[in-house]
């Protein structure tokens, strides 16, 4: 078998085990593996803002101070006196023009404000967790083997 999946070189020879069904390999090398995270990024759209006007209506009461003009009668007694002019047929009028303000309402409108949108990029970190597998290696012994493990060499 020429070096399968990477795992084991050409002088490897395999079998099952009746009891646990796993892989029995013999020879001299054992390829120990990892995962690791490949993390990539896709920009999506989570939603959309519009901006807009709306027309408000409201009822406005202001006090406005006005002036207007009165007839104000006075009548005084006169103890009969006499006077050189004759009564008429004519009539007499005494006429006496009165005026008020009004009051006259205009609008004009006035800018308030503007409002504006802009876009503002912001970086934050995500926690992701993933469990990830790897191999290590065990040495079991059936018997009397001898085994010398390099283990504490490579540390």
């Amino acid at each position: 078998m020429k070096n399968l999946f990477g795992l084991f070189d050409d002088s490897v020879n395999e079998t099952k085990n009746e009891e646990d069904g796993k892989k029995i390999v013999e020879g001299d090398k054992l390829v120990l593996r990892k995962e690791e995270l490949d993390v990539s990024k896709n920009r999506v759209e989570t939603g959309n803002v519009k901006l807009s006007k709306e027309v408000i209506e409201e009822q406005k009461v202001i006090n406005v101070p006005v002036m207007h003009e009165e007839i104000i009668i006075e009548r005084k007694a006169i103890d009969n006196e006499p006077t050189e002019s004759s009564i008429d047929d004519e009539d007499e009028i005494l006429s006496m023009a009165v005026s008020e303000e009004q009051v006259q309402v205009g609008k004009h409108t006035v800018i308030t404000g503007e409002i504006s949108a802009r876009k503002n990029e912001v970086e934050e970190n995500r926690e992701i967790k993933e469990t990830l597998k790897r191999e290590e290696a065990r040495v079991n012994k059936d018997g009397n083997a001898n085994v010398v493990d390099d283990i504490d060499q490579l540390h």
